[in-house]
């Protein structure tokens, strides 16, 4: 039908594009950690290849399998993410996403198809799992970019998704544990034998007492969650995907960088695509999804591309360099050839594991360390 139509036109236009091979604009910049490796050529163009954030790589195969049997970049991508958002033991996106300060799960998902340069994101949708669907139905089925809230769950439900209860136990259990952290008047008064601590109240089952540890680290350091993922095919497309259950605990109808196009996911079928997780605010102010794009326009590997933007970053605070320990931010980066690259701001997570992505080159997924602009532990704000 039309849109068939439409993509083939711009698979054949775009088939003859050869994007710059990758140059060291920003040579010098990166550190220890560092993994930037050129896909495999064939006659066809670039191998097949996939890249996210780290908790994508349990399911970077199911993407790879679409791609291998010839579908498309943007359904490998969802692939990939939509396992993510089903999974209820996954509290950084989706279902069983760690909820705002009223207990509500508010999600975020932005979508960019890169042979037919057409996108679709949702912004403070509740009810419905998997955004990064109604994401590319709102490409698909509107002339739209965007919708948000009460909108983006009508049209979601029209389209035919299930709305459903977002906040399992667990991540009930979280909420009330983080309230009770900032006010004593969410926990039981100095007359109860619990009022020291309620969250011993509520892990009333040994199932639930195995939570303790994961809650006390949630409630200590909210997380920023998110998935981002990127897929290339054997002839050079490139689209990709960026959801998110966003800041834990944030003030209602907060949307960070994941729905955000040319922030938190920026592709452009002629050279590429990037996107972000972590601290979605200092993204945005760096039109960082565009900015790495437009690096690797001018020939700049996706490493160094990944690197200018968070330089950017870190030069928003030369002013108050302490404050860039508070939170995080990580880039993800490829190219039509299949080069590809992950760049953090701080070496190691808040907890001290080091920040790694996921690829899978068509062989097999695998986690890489992170190219760092800073040595040592960032936080989450």
């Amino acid at each position: 039908m039309e849109k068939w139509t439409r993509r083939k036109f711009f698979l054949s236009t775009l088939a003859g594009s050869v994007v710059a091979s990758s140059r060291g604009l920003f040579a010098g910049t990166s550190k220890a950690g560092s993994t930037e490796a050129a896909a495999i050529q064939t006659k066809s163009g670039a191998r097949p290849l996939i890249i996210s954030s780290a908790n994508g790589y349990a399911h970077l195969d199911d993407g790879m399998n679409v791609l291998k049997n010839g579908g498309d970049t943007l359904d490998a991508a969802l692939a990939v993410v939509t396992k993510v958002e089903d999974d209820p033991n996954d509290d950084s996106v989706g279902y069983g996403g760690l909820p705002n300060e009223d207990g509500v799960v508010e999600l975020d998902a932005s979508v960019m198809h890169g042979p037919s340069r057409r996108c679709g994101a949702v912004a403070s949708i509740t009810k419905i799992k998997n955004p990064s669907l109604v994401a590319k139905a709102v490409m698909e089925k509107t002339n739209h970019v965007m919708i948000v809230g009460e909108g983006a769950r009508k049209f979601a439900e029209d389209e035919g998704f299930t709305p459903m209860n977002l906040l399992t136990e667990r991540s009930r259990i979280a909420w009330l544990a983080w309230k009770a952290s900032t006010s004593p008047n969410w926990r039981p008064g100095i007359d109860s034998p619990e009022w020291k601590e309620k969250l011993a109240m509520l892990l009333d089952t040994p199932e639930k007492q195995a939570w303790r540890e994961h809650i006390e680290q949630v409630v200590k350091y909210p997380i920023t969650g998110t998935i981002n993922c990127l897929a290339v095919s054997a002839n050079g497309d490139v689209s990709g995907t960026t959801t998110t259950s966003g800041l834990s605990w944030k003030i209602a109808g907060r949307v960070g960088d994941s729905p955000i196009i040319g922030a938190g996911l920026c592709v452009d079928g002629e050279i590429g695509g990037a996107g972000s997780t972590g601290r979605g605010e200092e993204n945005i102010k760096i039109s960082g999804g565009h900015t790495i794009v437009e690096a690797m326009r001018r020939g700049a590997s996706p490493s160094d591309a990944c690197m200018e933007a968070m330089k950017r970053v870190a030069r928003n605070y030369k002013a108050f360099p302490d404050r860039l320990k508070l939170f995080h931010i990580q880039f993800y980066a490829v190219n039509r050839n299949g080069e590809y690259g992950g760049v953090s701001l701080w070496e190691k997570h808040i907890d001290g594991r080091p920040v790694q992505y996921a690829v899978h080159d068509g062989t097999q997924a695998r986690l890489l360390p992170t190219t760092y602009l800073n040595a040592g532990i960032g936080g989450d704000y």
